[in-house]
């Protein structure tokens, strides 16, 4: 396993300026959301708010075995795609879709990440519990980032809220690191096991992240090599926060009103 960055004072500061701005640019998206929009204008809206926030795009450019540079800003899931959803002018939005944006800029050297997933228009009853869920998961698990905690204390509240309203948890994408590089060790699964795991300490910074499917956890990559769909088309939603652990708890460093309305 690669080793754990531990993050001082100094580093943690810098990491609440990038996370604040994510958060932001974040914002700004959601803002613009709604029926007859186009993924690619969502796209236009992030490089401005980017530009304007002096920061740098953590996804454009980036580069993973065997793919493609990444070609956007922000990653754009419809419906029953789960993540890494390419941005374009033929995905416009309507009345009862559900959209995540995930979007993570880079400032002084360090990295903030988060993602939200958005109703769009008039969304259907189960559409709803999805993002009720999914998001109240992402605040459960954080509650246990906490010195003296393990990951497998995290996971578990992502994936036993998932379970316990019949939805399911990806098992093959994880939550990470995150710092000087965007992924970072450690992994954080969605599922997990109380008290197993990796120790958590002061000076941890984590993008925990919740990833939840209404069907089978199963999952496929499309020809494009970057977006993940369900297997049965269910329906599926992400959300992220970049969470630095403290000597006295969790501090959400992604924290935006966007969470609050």
């Amino acid at each position: 396993m690669d080793k754990i960055r531990i993050k001082n004072r100094t580093e943690i500061e810098k990491m609440r300026r990038s996370g604040q701005a994510a958060a932001t640019v974040l914002k700004r998206i959601g803002e613009a959301i709604g029926p007859g929009v186009s993924t690619a204008d969502l796209e236009h809206i992030s490089r401005d708010a980017i530009a304007e926030l002096n920061a740098t795009s953590s996804f454009l450019g980036y580069q993973l075995p065997e793919h493609e540079p990444y070609p956007a800003t922000i990653c754009t899931s419809i419906n029953d795609v789960v993540i890494h959803g390419i941005p374009d002018k033929k995905h416009v939005l309507k009345d009862g879709d559900i959209i995540g944006i995930d979007t993570a800029v880079r400032i002084d050297g360090y990295h903030g990440d988060n993602a939200y997933t958005f109703p769009v228009g008039n969304i259907a009853s189960e559409a709803e519990l999805l993002l009720k869920v999914t998001r109240s998961s992402l605040y459960d698990a954080i509650a246990e980032a906490k010195p003296g905690n393990r990951i497998g204390d995290i996971s578990f509240k992502l994936q036993d809220a998932a379970e316990s309203n019949g939805f399911s948890v990806l098992q093959s994408f994880s939550g990470h690191g995150i710092g000087r590089n965007l992924h970072e060790a450690p992994e954080i699964p969605c599922l997990g096991v109380p008290g197993r795991g990796l120790r958590l300490r002061p000076g941890m910074v984590l993008a925990i992240e919740t990833m939840v499917n209404v069907g089978l956890p199963d999952v496929q990559l499309l020809p494009d090599g970057w977006t993940i769909t369900t297997i049965d088309g269910s329906l599926s939603a992400l959300f992220e926060h970049t969470v630095a652990i403290l000597s006295d708890g969790p501090e959400i460093l992604t924290g935006s009103s966007l969470w609050e309305t």
